[in-house]
């Protein structure tokens, strides 16, 4: 009897762990399982936030969104108040005045001068005497003594990636003109979405910026989950691609964009993963990322709900996606969360506050026309 246990002990053993591999085995294909169903069905997407000033972007768009009636005198009083923010605004921050005065000089367009004077004052509400003085159009005493604040309003603007990123950008002025031309979305709203993006990566603590970027002055490049200077995924991609084709979505443009996202080789996803993570090139992303608020902008307005004047929604959208994009009449303002240097915002915020900033406005300047060609 010893003898047949002592044999069969080292079968138990084996069979021991036979079974324990056989588990191990299950768990890990289990999870790998799971965590390929979860990218597949978006489960591991960041679900965005809703930003906080939700409503002051509602309150905006009521307040400056609508066409006022065409009034000389009332023109005149307006933009005397307007020339009179600019200068309270120069007290405080004259970066911010100088860049608001350089844009309406140029474009002369009022409305959009006064959203950025608005922009701004979401950063300046609890100031109350900064308010006061603006709400007072007859205000007089101005404190010569009153401390002025070096660099912008915006704090994520006075980082040194922000500097960084200006340099990056004006490089790829052609490109961002030249997508422009051939989708009919103005420059500084695509611009806008590319910011959000870029400035989620400019991270100096990060050893490609400190490696590449900060010092190459170049835009960064994403080739895993999200491709390009833009970070447009493959599903949206394909989705963008879909969508130029299709005559009776939603999303349709038009025939003359039908052809404008070709491949030119049979090996789509090959040519499609080149064509987005190019070094050389940025052209495709700025591609994709015009044709995708463009998209969204034809979904809303075939809704009767425009928003061909709310660079934070379309940013939005084009953060969160087109499973999430269902046009209502108060759209929310939010994305991803960012954090930068510490803060944190939200993805249509950050576009928001760029469009409306006069940072890099000699570049990509207001345009009349948001989205050309509207007629499809």
């Amino acid at each position: 009897m010893k003898t047949v246990f002592k044999q069969g002990k080292p079968r138990k053993v084996f069979k021991f762990f036979g079974f324990g591999f056989t588990i191990l085995f299950a768990l890990i294909g289990f999870f790998l399982t799971t965590a390929f169903l979860a990218v597949k069905l978006h489960v591991t997407d960041d679900p965005g936030a809703v930003d906080y000033n939700n409503r002051y972007f509602q309150e905006l768009r009521d307040k400056y969104g609508k066409t006022s009636v065409n009034n000389s005198d009332t023109v005149n009083y307006t933009e005397a108040s307007f020339f009179h923010n600019v200068l309270v605004l120069n007290k405080y921050y004259p970066e911010n005045s100088l860049y608001i005065l350089n844009a309406y000089l140029k474009s002369r367009n009022l409305t959009e001068a006064r959203q950025m004077i608005a922009a701004v004052n979401l950063h300046m509400k609890d100031n109350q005497q900064y308010m006061a003085e603006m709400e007072d159009f007859e205000a007089e005493g101005f404190h010569e003594s009153m401390k002025q604040n070096s660099g912008s309003v915006f704090k994520w603007m006075n980082i040194s990636e922000w500097g960084d990123f200006k340099l990056a950008v004006a490089k790829d002025k052609p490109l961002i003109d030249s997508v422009a031309n051939q989708t009919g979305v103005e420059p500084r709203m695509i611009v806008a979405v590319l910011v959000g993006e870029q400035i989620r990566l400019f991270n100096s603590d990060r050893e490609m910026y400190k490696k590449w970027i900060g010092p190459l002055k170049i835009l960064s490049v994403e080739s895993t989950f999200s491709l390009g200077v833009t970070g447009i995924k493959v599903e949206t991609a394909q989705i963008i691609e879909n969508n130029l084709k299709d005559s009776t979505s939603v999303f349709y443009l038009g025939k003359k964009y039908e052809h404008l996202l070709d491949f030119q080789t049979n090996s789509t996803e090959d040519e499609r993963y080149k064509r987005l993570t190019s070094y050389k090139s940025h052209y495709y992303s700025y591609l994709y990322a015009a044709l995708n608020i463009k998209q969204f902008k034809m979904q809303w307005e075939r809704a009767g709900f425009p928003i061909n004047d709310r660079p934070e929604i379309l940013a939005t959208l084009f953060n969160i996606g087109f499973e999430v994009s269902v046009p209502k009449a108060n759209p929310l303002v939010g994305g991803s969360s960012l954090m930068i240097h510490n803060e944190p915002y939200t993805f249509g915020a950050i576009a928001y506050e760029y469009y409306y900033s006069g940072e890099l406005f000699d570049l990509f300047p207001f345009k009349a026309t948001k989205f050309d060609w509207d007629n499809v």
